[in-house]
């Protein structure tokens, strides 16, 4: 194999508060020649997350912290170019956590298998991937049934979009937040949530309350602060709540005072459960049986916002934090 090129996003410095283009940097790297039980793989398209901000510090999580001067890692999709394991021949399509970077070479461990047959491919980000999953996985927890109202915050994201279209194929009221008129009117038409509004307009619990009169009982989770304590007013009695990502304060230099009326908790006698996806792959096989029979009959929409080219990977990722994206982001590389 002649030696291959590739360019990758780095992190050059831990941001404080919003990161911003000086946190990183494009280099440009060899890959080594392949050796036996090695896979090499072009990447057509990768994610960026808004849980990828919480790994810029240098801090103990769920997941490691990116290290400085290091290539980023996150999900992506690509082409086997050159195989030389049995698991993998050259034009497979597969996901791995080698995002951020144009080409990588990996063991076949570090790959998982994907059908061409759904296009684009870039959907094993979305609907079908992790973020997909997600949704799928916030629901299962708090065992959303039919009738439940549910009121999903930033849901017009990745996960939230997803999260609203599924309840409703579980026979749900489903009630969704976002932050602009266009965005309202993707839930509303697109996602066919029951009802919507734009919290930029008004307080969200006078906006929750006008949507849902008689109470939700299932609060999905995004965003937190304002909407995390309107849902703790508006949920009902036993009520559940999911809590995936907190994006209102991923960037606070100093933690913002948590909600006022967490004694609702105790009076409504509420459930709030914790969402890490990473738990739940021992069900991604029943995760993909259903979620990718309701998008092969189109009962599902996935909804990309697409960033061309690798060099703009990084303004991808900061346009997460000022709601430049309608459904999930993702950066086209090949």
């Amino acid at each position: 194999m002649s030696l291959i090129t590739s360019r990758e996003i780095r992190l050059a410095s831990r941001p404080k508060g919003i990161p911003t283009a000086d946190n990183f940097t494009l280099a440009q790297t060899t890959l080594n020649p392949l050796a036996d039980q090695e896979v090499l793989v072009r990447n057509l398209y990768m994610s960026v997350d808004p849980y990828m901000r919480g790994r810029m510090n240098d801090r103990k999580s769920y997941v490691p912290p990116f290290e400085l001067g290091k290539a980023l890692d996150g999900t992506a999709v690509g082409i086997v170019e050159e195989s030389r394991a049995a698991e993998f021949k050259t034009g497979d399509a597969v996901t791995s956590r080698y995002g951020w970077r144009e080409s990588f070479i990996s063991s076949p461990k570090g790959l998982y298998p994907v059908s061409r047959e759904n296009q684009p491919l870039s959907v094993y980000l979305g609907a079908l991937g992790m973020t997909g999953m997600t949704a799928w996985a916030g629901l299962k927890l708090v065992d959303v049934k039919a009738g439940d109202v549910v009121y999903v915050s930033g849901a017009a994201g990745a996960v939230g979009n997803v999260a609203g279209q599924l309840a409703k194929l579980r026979g749900c009221r489903v009630i969704g937040s976002a932050g602009s008129p266009e965005k309202i009117k993707f839930l509303l038409e697109e996602c066919g949530f029951d009802a919507a509004f734009d919290y930029k307009t008004g307080p969200v619990l006078e906006q929750l309350e006008s949507a849902a009169p008689g109470g939700i009982d299932v609060y999905f989770d995004n965003v937190g602060g304002e909407s995390l304590q309107a849902a703790l007013e508006v949920l009902r009695v036993h009520g559940r709540i999911v809590a995936c990502g907190s994006i209102s304060g991923y960037n606070d230099l100093k933690p913002a005072p948590g909600p006022t009326n967490l004694h609702n908790m105790i009076t409504k006698r509420l459930t709030m459960k914790g969402l890490i996806v990473s738990d739940w792959l021992g069900q991604r096989a029943e995760f993909e049986k259903e979620v990718g029979g309701y998008f092969k009959a189109g009962q599902l929409i996935n909804k990309e916002t697409v960033v061309k080219g690798i060099e703009h990977a990084v303004g991808a990722f900061l346009g997460l934090f000022h709601g430049d994206n309608i459904g999930k982001m993702v950066v086209e590389l090949g």
